[in-house]
Parts: C-alpha cells; sequence; structure tokens
C-alpha cells in the first residue's frame, strides 16, 4: 500500500468507525429500544428480543476489536511524520489484512476438546459486514414489536380514555352502572401487549367489542344527562307530538267514515288509536323512579313512537282516500272502454252488452266492492278485444 493510498484508507476507516458509533448511540437511545431493556417480556416477543441482544452483544464484540485495530494503526502514523517502509507494511497488514482478531467464545465443558481452539481472523471489511448483519438482526426486531405496539397501543389509550370518560359522565349522572368486566379485561389485554405484542393479533379482535360497548355506553349516558337537564322542554316537545297524533287520528276517523259509504272496507281497516296508549307511557314515565340511563330510552322510544303514530295516521287517511281515487279511476277505464267498444262496432254485443252492465252496476253502487269492480272492468276490457288483454 502506497503513503497516499494508506493515508486515505487510514482517514476513510476512522471516518466509517465514527458513523458506526453514532449508529450504535443511536439504537441504544431509540424509545422501543429502552423501553424493551427494562420490559417484563414473555412468548415470542422474548424469543425475539433475545435474539436480537444477542446480536448486539456480537456487534459490540466486533465494534471493539475494529476499533482497538484502527487504534493501533493510527499509532503508527502518529509515530512519525513521514512513513517509512516498514510503517507501510505494518498499515497495509492492519487495514487491508485479516487483523481483526476474534477469540474463540467459551464452550460448556460436555462441547469441550482438549486440543487447542484458533481464535478467528477477519478483515476489516469482513468485520463491518459482520457488523451490519448483527446492526440488522437488532433493528429488525425493534421495527417488529415497535409496529405492534405502535398498532395496539394507542387503540388502548383510546379505550382507556373512553372508560374514564364513561366514569366521568356517571359521576356527573350520580348514577351507577357495573363495568368491572371492561375495566378488568382492558387491564388484561394491556399487559398482554406489553409483555408479548409480537403474539397480540387476538387483542384486536377482543379489543373492537369493548370499544363499541363503551362508545355506546357514552352516548346513552350523554343522552342520559341531556334527558335530565332537557326533559321539560321534551316533556312539552312529546305533548306536542301526542296533539298531532291526534289531529292525524281524527283525519283518518274522518276519512274511514267517508269512504266506508262508498268503498267496500275490510274490518281491519278501521283506524286503530294509540293515542291513550301512549299518553298512559308518557305519564308513567313522569311518574316514574328508574334511573336516568333507563328513563332516557324510555323517552326516546316514545318520542319516536308519537312520530310513528302520527305518520301511520296520515298514511292510512292517504290509503282511504286512495280507494275513492280507484273507484274513480276503474270508472273512467269503463266508460273509455265502452267508447272503444262503440268504435268496434261491438256496443251492441251481448257478452259485452252483459259485462259492461255487470260493472256499471259494481262501480256506481255504494259502497263499491273494489275487488270485483276490478275483475269486471277487467273481463269487459278483455271481450272487447277479443279475449287478449
Amino acid at each position: 500500500m502506497s503513503r497516499e493510498a494508506a493515508e486515505f484508507a487510514l482517514g476513510a476507516r476512522g471516518a466509517e468507525r465514527d458513523r458506526i458509533s453514532g449508529d450504535l448511540l443511536d439504537l441504544e437511545s431509540h424509545t422501543t429500544y429502552q423501553l424493551l431493556k427494562g420490559a417484563a417480556l414473555r412468548g415470542r416477543t422474548q424469543q425475539r428480543w433475545d435474539q436480537a441482544q444477542a446480536a448486539l452483544a456480537t456487534m459490540w464484540s466486533l465494534y471493539d476489536a475494529y476499533r482497538n485495530v484502527l487504534r493501533d494503526a493510527e499509532q503508527i502514523r502518529a509515530g512519525r511524520g513521514r512513513l517509512g517502509g516498514e510503517e507501510l507494511a505494518a498499515l497495509t497488514e492492519l487495514l487491508a489484512g485479516p487483523s481483526v482478531v476474534l477469540k474463540a467464545p467459551p464452550r460448556p465443558v460436555e462441547q469441550r476438546s482438549l486440543l487447542p481452539r484458533a481464535d478467528e481472523r477477519l478483515t476489516l471489511d469482513e468485520t463491518v459486514m459482520r457488523m451490519d448483519a448483527a446492526f440488522q438482526t437488532a433493528t429488525s426486531a425493534l421495527t417488529e414489536i415497535d409496529a405492534a405496539w405502535t398498532a395496539l397501543l394507542p387503540r388502548l389509550d383510546e379505550a382507556d380514555s373512553a372508560l374514564r370518560q364513561v366514569d366521568d359522565l356517571l359521576l356527573r349522572l350520580g348514577e351507577t352502572l357495573d363495568l368491572a368486566r371492561p375495566r378488568a379485561d382492558l387491564k388484561r389485554l394491556r399487559a398482554a401487549v406489553l409483555e408479548d405484542p409480537l403474539d397480540a393479533a387476538p387483542v384486536k379482535q377482543e379489543l373492537d367489542p369493548i370499544t363499541r360497548h363503551l362508545a355506546n355506553t357514552r352516548a346513552d349516558l350523554e343522552q342520559a344527562i341531556a334527558v335530565r337537564d332537557e326533559y321539560g322542554r321534551r316533556r312539552e316537545n312529546l305533548d306536542a307530538s301526542l296533539d298531532r297524533v291526534r289531529a292525524a287520528e281524527s283525519e283518518a276517523r274522518l276519512a274511514h267514515g267517508a269512504v266506508v259509504a262508498k268503498i267496500t272496507l275490510p274490518p281491519q281497516a278501521q283506524p286503530r288509536s294509540r293515542v291513550s296508549e301512549l299518553a298512559g307511557e308518557l305519564d308513567a314515565l313522569d311518574a316514574s323512579a328508574d334511573p336516568w340511563l333507563t328513563r332516557s330510552r324510555r323517552l326516546a322510544a316514545l318520542e319516536q313512537q308519537a312520530e310513528e303514530a302520527a305518520r301511520q295516521a296520515r298514511a292510512t287517511a292517504k290509503a282511504l282516500f286512495g280507494l275513492v281515487g280507484r273507484r274513480d279511476e276503474l270508472r273512467g277505464l269503463l266508460v273509455a272502454s265502452q267508447a272503444k267498444a262503440v268504435r268496434k262496432g261491438m256496443a251492441e254485443d251481448p257478452e259485452a252488452v252483459r259485462l259492461y252492465t255487470q260493472a256499471r252496476a259494481l262501480l256506481w253502487s255504494a259502497p263499491c266492492d273494489l275487488t270485483k269492480a276490478a275483475t269486471a272492468v277487467d273481463l269487459y276490457k278483455r271481450a272487447i278485444h277479443g279475449g287478449s288483454r
């Protein structure tokens, strides 16, 4: 190796040593590394961390040997201002030859031999490659464990936060709920994630229903507080809703009275009132001593039932008046069919006349049987068209 090559190689190796030193220090200051150092691990995570620690021990051993060779080379270079042949030969051996000596590791007595074991010798490049392989083994474990923690710990934190919010809402409401099960489950799941994150895949399946349960409970409690604080106003609104139900049911009864004289209706078409039932439930709610969590659900259900009762009554009235419209539609269809019979010269056909008379008698009688009338009109139309529809 020439003087220039030796100077360049020594400078490059010094820069390489400093870079490797920085990487090792960054690794040891990594948050996940610090957490793992003091963690009580188990299972697959413990095995993976043991492998990473073994790799780290190998890496530091290699690095110490690598650094010692560079120190020896730097001492040779610092000894003389101008390198002579002897110094260049020594530097060449250190920087390019198998100068890194790895002592043979001790073995258990059952694996020993009485013959001497040779130490391993590596070049600086070979040493760096081995250090890199050990470094990759360690960082791969850190990355895998960190990814598992990152995926699950924030979700556990959110669930714990939701549980605290539920506790706060219960305190505001002055009521209690049995939360021992979700509280114990979250504690157990957090321990599982911290101790063995690499085997914590089932945690997500257990955590999802707990999270949904807490979210639903929080929503129910927020609603209960709102109901408690706004009960008077919502009670008045519910009274107004019941008035709308009364009006809609009155309209349905009037429609039934008007239509039943014109159209044959089945007994089940008689509108049924729900006002008394809903008003009774409201009175029971006023007198209830149930917790607000229960009363809020009852109030919300009653509000929905009142809206549905009013909607149903309006739909019933509309449907009843629609029957009269259907009768008028059939009347118009019969008249149009008769006009077509005249154009086709079938107005005097005995069968057509019979069917027309039958259909007209049904449609202009009161109450009108719409089912029979619709069949009669259809038969008349088919007779005009020669039996086809």
